[in-house]
């Protein structure tokens, strides 16, 4: 009876916590994901990360690459494993982030708004580098990456390549400078390359698709 007490006790607990992450999806799970059609990323270093050791030491990890590669799949993944094992754990967008931070600004609860973003262990920011962000904004995701440098582990999955993030940020380089060397200084950066996975099989009506644009 004890031993179910403490079970019951367990899952609620984690059930907790996974809502409080506020992932887009339960189902992408390191189990459910396709090594066969994404190749550029061996099954091992998936599951050496989802030992979470880099939580533990308060690391980064960032999944870099085109849309559809698994990058958001990956992070999911990963935070899921981490509510698992204990671990609080927030997942956002880049936008939903910066949109909350500019909102918390402008009602003067800022402050507070950062500390909601300080608190997890492991902060998941996914969609880095699809739409830009006017220099305000990118000050305030610097002031989120500054604060957690050294402190708690961050995961991103930029679609860009570290050398355009002066265009996605502002045009400010010295601020995207700085993120990344924040961001990379304790981290793992796994490359992801090829199609989307959502276009698979669909090859064929892509190609028509793109000829009849072009008339």
């Amino acid at each position: 009876m004890l031993e179910g007490e403490v079970f019951a006790r367990d899952q609620v607990a984690l059930e907790r916590r996974i809502k409080a992450a506020r992932f887009p999806s339960r189902s992408k799970t390191l189990e459910n994901f396709d090594f066969t059609f994404q190749t550029s990323v061996k099954k091992q270093v998936l599951l050496h990360l989802a030992s979470l050791r880099f939580v533990e030491l308060g690391h980064n990890v960032i999944f870099l690459g085109p849309p559809g590669t698994g990058k958001t799949h990956m992070s999911i993944a990963l935070g899921l494993k981490a509510c698992q094992a204990g671990y609080a754990v927030l997942f956002l967008s880049a936008v939903e982030m910066v949109t909350q931070l500019l909102e918390a600004q402008e009602q003067g609860t800022l402050r507070k708004g950062l500390s909601r973003l300080l608190k997890p262990d492991l902060l998941i920011v996914d969609e880095v580098g699809y739409i830009p962000f006017e220099r305000s904004a990118a000050n305030l995701f610097f002031q989120v990456v500054n604060s957690r440098y050294e402190r708690g582990s961050m995961m991103l999955t930029p679609k860009r390549a570290f050398s355009s993030w002066g265009e996605v940020f502002g045009g400010d380089v010295v601020v995207a400078i700085a993120m990344i060397d924040r961001l990379v200084h304790h981290a793992g950066i796994i490359g992801l390359r090829g199609s989307g996975y959502r276009l698979k099989g669909k090859e064929n009506s892509l190609s028509q698709w793109r000829k009849a644009l072009r008339g």
